[in-house]
């Protein structure tokens, strides 16, 4: 049943009651057993998985959000955007109490082993993702977000650069740094190091939680992994832009316009 809530929520976006409500007692395995059946509803209507997404990987928005852990969803072809000079133009029909976060995102060239991620890394972007939330008020427990594909909405991805050309890739993602601005003016920075202590550790923490979940695919060639936001999730509306601009990596900012 909470499958076929699921895949008539995507269908029909709109607030809802949690699904934890719905469904007392529901688990976090419980969850991603619900997102998975929605995943393959998706394929069989002929979606194509690019990678994944990890949330929750802020520990400073955990208190905020009841949450102690980070939790990951897919992301497709129909959800990901890769922006033309950095800059795109996103629709927001379909998505529900939409929010901007500002991530580090890799491409993967192998699967990452445990302790040597790096070694995977095929090039480095800076990325936005839009996150959702169907429950008002942006109530949520760890659950719901595994079920609800980990809030994911959209994703902008900016130049792929080769991991190859940036020199102690590992030393300097810790520090790297974004400020996020709206219509020009600075809303927030944040840090590398809020992600787990760093983009490449939370990359780590994913393979982690995929080993112990049999029925998850493990992380493989080709994947992108976009690994969470760097600053609070902000709140958006058809109209505005939004820029970023990144230091500590040779990364360049983006500029969505949101319709």
């Amino acid at each position: 049943m909470l499958a076929e809530d699921l895949i008539e929520s995507h269908e029909r976006p709109r607030e809802r009651a949690l699904f934890s409500e719905s469904y007392p007692g529901l688990t976090t395995e419980a969850g991603y057993a619900g997102a998975a059946a929605l995943h393959r509803h998706r394929l069989a209507l002929g979606w194509r998985p690019l990678g994944r997404k990890i949330g929750f990987t802020n520990r400073t928005l955990w208190p905020r959000y009841g949450v102690c852990e980070p939790m990951w969803g897919t992301v497709y072809d129909r959800t990901v955007v890769f922006a033309e000079a950095d800059a795109a133009t996103l629709p927001l029909e379909g998505l529900v109490q939409p929010r901007i976060e500002p991530e580090i995102c890799f491409g993967l060239r192998g699967a990452p082993r445990p302790g040597a991620a790096l070694e995977a890394v095929d090039w480095v972007a800076h990325s936005i993702e839009i996150v959702q939330c169907r429950h008002a008020g942006w109530r949520v427990t760890l659950p719901d977000c595994a079920a609800d594909n980990g809030l994911h909405g959209r994703l902008i991805v900016g130049t792929r650069v080769p991991a190859s050309e940036i020199t102690q890739l590992a030393e300097r993602l810790p520090k790297v740094s974004v400020t996020l601005h709206k219509e020009g003016k600075a809303i927030d920075r944040g840090a590398g190091a809020n992600v787990l202590d760093s983009p490449l550790l939370a990359l780590e923490h994913l393979v982690s939680v995929l080993a112990r979940q049999p029925a998850a695919a493990p992380l493989s060639a080709g994947e992108l992994v976009t690994t969470g936001t760097l600053t609070d999730a902000h709140p958006v509306r058809a109209g505005e832009t939004w820029t970023t601009e990144i230091d500590g990596l040779p990364l360049r900012g983006l500029r969505i316009r949101f319709q």
